[in-house]
């Protein structure tokens, strides 16, 4: 475990040098513009990819020759995505990029779709590779500028340099790109300001990711963000990917859209405190994100599922505990069973951190099942537990509460009894309580 730990800082100030050298060096003014209509030194090839054989190059536009265009079947009226690759160890495309040509198609069936080459400057050192992302974008901006106003609905999505490709290129397109969507390990950075506003932080065992959403002048900007705790060797290439699943399991589900909510820390989100949707608090992730106008910077958080679709439904559990002895308890083991009109979800494990006596109780519980209406809760604490003082007392729970996020719904019951190991049933509709 050392071992990790060491190489993930190692990894992490190569990647803050590499992110310094490269955005503090000048971007050619956009008043100048000879050099982005010189198209003669551009090394970035852009393959056009078609529904029947998607994962084939077989025509590339090329910026300067009209004839390009006509050839690939490039339609400059319909919607354009332009995948961008990042660093590449062996120089070879990953699976990825044939998954997300494919979801694209499945979702848009008549886009053009461009994967955008740049293996040949991405397969060095990574310092290297990542001070080529400036030149890999002014590349990409050149061939949109020579498209010019025909791709007001061009969508750019990058993967880890590619994301910075992305951001390079949007800053020196003068607003002709209408969103950007990326995934990175580090921080973007254009005109030497920072583009990470809002944040949203996607959870799933150890592995934390997490989506920037920017407005950008014209531009929406969505980047995705990793932050990776050491497990195993391939855990992080599998967290850093994970943005790309992400977002195909956005284009591919299209009725199972992940939700996220706005949220100031992840201990208040664990809490159960942020599902409000209220003023724009909530919105879904990946392609059918809801664009926003705000100069506000927010953090959203959700949990998503271990595999596709990643979609989970979020419940605050809330109630208050009482009883005639002040008592303090930590890490305490708690079985929620959810039963609603169109699904159940039993025996959810959860611990509480801490139980005090005369307190609130909130917590965040995540099913897989979309419950419909919620319409009973099953509560009991475990017997293994060490609420020792429930074998010769009651303990008395008031009023427990329920939200869901995705619905906005509540539910409420008055109050219950609770002894270890006995279980509280209490009917959400009809506020019926059973001990």
């Amino acid at each position: 475990m050392g071992k990790e730990i060491t190489w993930l800082i190692i990894i992490g100030i190569c990647i803050k040098s590499s992110c310094e050298s490269l955005f503090n060096a000048e971007t050619p003014a956009l008043s100048n513009t000879d050099w982005i209509l010189d198209y003669t030194d551009i090394e970035t090839k852009f393959s056009v990819r078609s529904v029947e054989e998607p994962e084939e190059d077989l025509c590339y536009l090329v910026p300067g020759k009209k004839d390009t265009v006509t050839q690939c079947g490039f339609n400059i009226s319909l919607p354009t995505f332009a995948i961008i690759h990042g660093w590449s160890v062996a120089g070879l495309f990953e699976s990825w990029i044939h998954k997300l040509i494919a979801a694209l198609f499945e979702r848009v069936p008549n886009a053009n779709v461009i994967v955008v080459d740049w293996l040949d400057r991405a397969q060095h050192h990574y310092h290297n590779s990542a001070a080529n992302t400036k030149l890999v974008g002014e590349d990409v901006a050149r061939l949109i500028n020579w498209l010019e106003y025909n791709l007001m609905n061009l969508h750019l999505l990058g993967y880890s340099l590619g994301a910075h490709v992305a951001g390079v290129a949007g800053n020196l397109t003068n607003n002709k790109v209408n969103r950007i969507t990326g995934g990175t390990v580090w921080q973007l950075v254009v005109r030497g300001h920072s583009l990470c506003i809002g944040v949203l932080k996607v959870k799933h065992n150890v592995r934390h990711t997490s989506l920037i959403t920017i407005p950008l002048l014209c531009h929406t900007l969505h980047l995705f963000i990793y932050f990776i705790e050491p497990d195993l060797d391939q855990i992080m290439k599998c967290a850093h990917e994970r943005s790309v699943h992400l977002f195909i399991d956005s284009l591919v589900n299209k009725q199972q859209q992940s939700m996220a909510y706005r949220c100031n820390s992840e201990d208040a989100f664990d809490r159960g405190l942020c599902l409000s949707c209220r003023k724009n608090r909530c919105n879904n992730m990946g392609f059918g994100v809801n664009k926003i106008r705000t100069t506000k910077s927010a953090k959203m958080y959700l949990k998503t599922g271990a595999s596709m679709p990643f979609k989970v439904f979020h419940y605050q559990m809330k109630f208050h505990v009482f009883n005639q002895q002040n008592l303090s308890l930590s890490e305490q083991p708690v079985i929620v069973s959810l039963y609603g009109t169109h699904g159940e979800k039993e025996d959810i494990q959860v611990i509480l951190s801490n139980v005090t006596t005369n307190t609130t109780v909130s917590f965040l519980l995540t099913t897989d099942v979309d419950l419909g209406e919620l319409l009973r809760v099953m509560l009991q604490w475990d017997s293994d537990s060490y609420f020792s003082f429930f074998n010769s007392h009651k303990f008395m729970v008031r009023r427990i509460r329920v939200k869901a996020g995705e619905t906005q719904s509540k539910s409420a019951s008055t109050f219950i009894y609770l002894l270890q190991s006995t279980v509280s049933i209490f009917d959400a509709k009809s506020q019926y309580l059973q001990c």
